[in-house]
Formats: C-alpha cells, sequence, structure tokens
C-alpha cells in the first residue's frame, strides 16, 4: 500500500476516530518519454524564471497568491495548515444520506480510510453502522491545499473515504445543445423505444469490473513491440497518412430498422451463448419471460371480453 497522503480524524456527534487516508485507485498509464525528435535525446523540463529567462532550483520556489499586478502574498506549508487548523486534520460528518442518493456527477475520487491503533474499535462501530442503515456520511476534508466535499462509506472491511464535487464546480446542461424530453416532438415512436427497451433488457448482466479491461492501453503497446521488433527504432515516420475518422453526418437515420438489427444480432449471439455453456442468457430469457406473461395476460382478457 503506497504511503498514507493524509492524517487526522473522523468524527461524528462526540466520537473521533483517529485515521490515515490513502489512495484506492491505481492509475496504470503508459509511460512515455518527451524526446528530441533531432537525435532522440529526452527532453526535461525545466522551471525558469519568466524575467530573467534562467533556471531555477526547487528550494528557490515558493507559493504565492497574486493580490495585484507585481504583488504576490507568499504561502507556506504552516500557512496552509494555520488557515482553519481542524478543517486540515478533522472530517466531520454533518449528515447522513444514502449513498445512491448522491448524482453521478458529484463522485470525484476514492480513497481508503485505515484507522490508527487506538480508533480501531470506533472505526469498526461506524463501519458496521453504515452498512446496517445503508447510509453514507457527508463531510468535508482538506487535502493538501484545498477544501472537498466528502462522503464516508462502508465497503467489505475498509471504509472509504469518497471526494465529492461542490455544487458549484458543475457546469449546468442548459448551455449545451440537447435534444427535448417530449419525444413525440422528436419523432420517437413507441415502436421504436419498446424495441429500444427490449434490446436493453436482452443485455442485462450483474456489474463485474474485472470483466471490463483497457484494450486501447493493450493495443497501443502490442504496436509498440510488433515496432520494435520490426527494428523501427529511433526513427520518426514522416508524411504517414492517419485513417480518416467518418465525419457526422446530418443525413437521417431509420432507428427502427438499426434496432431491429441489433435486436436480431443479439439474439444470434445469445444461441451461441446457450450453445457453448448449456444454459440460457439470463437477460434474454428474463424478457421472453415477461413477453410471454404479458401474452397470457392478454389471451385472458379477450376471453373476458
Amino acid at each position: 500500500m503506497a504511503r498514507a497522503i493524509w492524517t487526522g480524524t473522523v468524527g461524528f456527534g462526540l466520537v473521533q476516530i483517529p485515521v490515515s487516508l490513502y489512495p484506492a485507485e491505481e492509475r496504470d498509464e503508459l509511460d512515455l518519454t518527451l524526446l528530441d525528435r533531432r537525435d532522440f535525446s529526452p527532453v526535461g523540463y525545466e522551471r525558469i524564471n519568466k524575467r530573467t529567462g534562467k533556471p531555477v532550483p526547487w528550494e528557490e520556489i515558493v507559493k504565492g497568491y497574486q493580490h495585484a499586478d507585481g504583488e504576490y502574498v507568499v504561502l507556506t506549508d504552516a500557512d496552509f495548515a494555520e488557515a482553519n487548523v481542524e478543517a486540515t486534520h478533522r472530517v466531520d460528518i454533518a449528515d447522513f444520506v444514502d449513498f445512491a442518493d448522491i448524482d453521478p456527477r458529484y463522485i470525484d475520487r476514492p480513497y481508503y480510510l485505515a484507522p490508527q491503533k487506538a480508533g480501531k474499535k470506533a472505526y469498526a462501530l461506524l463501519r458496521e453502522t453504515l452498512k446496517r442503515t445503508g447510509k453514507a456520511g457527508i463531510g468535508k476534508v482538506v487535502i493538501r491545499t484545498r477544501q472537498h466535499l466528502a462522503a464516508v462509506i462502508a465497503q467489505g472491511e475498509a471504509l472509504l473515504l469518497v471526494l465529492l464535487r461542490f455544487s458549484d464546480e458543475l457546469r449546468k446542461p442548459s448551455e449545451l445543445d440537447l435534444p427535448e424530453q417530449n419525444l413525440n416532438k422528436l419523432g420517437v415512436t413507441s415502436k421504436e423505444l419498446g424495441m429500444a427497451e427490449k434490446l436493453v433488457e436482452g443485455m442485462v448482466e450483474e456489474f463485474k469490473p474485472e470483466k471490463y479491461v483497457d484494450e486501447y492501453r493493450r493495443d497501443l503497446l502490442k504496436l509498440i513491440h510488433k515496432k520494435a521488433k520490426a527494428g523501427d527504432i529511433n526513427h520518426v515516420p514522416e508524411g504517414v497518412p492517419t485513417k480518416p475518422r467518418r465525419a457526422a453526418g446530418a443525413e437521417v437515420i431509420d432507428l427502427a430498422a438499426l434496432l431491429a438489427n441489433s435486436l436480431g444480432t443479439k439474439k444470434a449471439a445469445n444461441r451461441t451463448g446457450e450453445r457453448s455453456n448449456g444454459k440460457p442468457v439470463r437477460g434474454l430469457s428474463k424478457a421472453k419471460g415477461g413477453s410471454h406473461k404479458r401474452t397470457a395476460r392478454a389471451e385472458r382478457h379477450k376471453k373476458s371480453a
């Protein structure tokens, strides 16, 4: 586990739990090096004084807030901590909410909360309470130089602190040219809507994160190894055409035909899956079962009429 990026307490009521905060994500990005195309030497990042044009060593760099043109208020690490001592070392839970009620747009990044030795009992108490009630604790936390809204939730044996965005950090969808919600005005028919719903029903699965992998990273690495194996080293391709992207046209799309074809393709794939493992595809069997029930109800209604 990486080193803790923050230590402090999580409080609910008068209970204060000493904890440490650890990253819960590990970004697996390709480490690409910037090169000088003339001799393929790595290009470094220099910190340059904009007035003199000379490099500045790290030990001579400070942080400042521009108060007026050319005038800065210098801030030290002590200033960031002393601006609000309690805020920088405490997460006080102000409210408890259903985590499912939190709009996904507000969710930013997850962290693990681990108890310090003296806080294990209180940590377990809060964890089990959140599990039993199905609630998330909402509070604020200061990490490095800024304050975040956060949710404390129970996940297995751990408490997670999920950073949230403040409401004023979100852009309004009204800035976008979005289609209205009146489907009739848009020309969406009940037939198209029914086929779309049937397509979704046939694709329903349990969410298993391990099922989804970063295919682009895999394919990019494959291309890199292929070029290296072919001896394509320290060479900049010139005039290599890129595959043109198909421009999004303004042509009229036959949604009904596309949906019908999608349903046909999905049914064929499901039949292949059933033959290969001997098991019916759960989403499709549910959809079929639902349609049989609706047909049976319709027949009974006809007879009674």
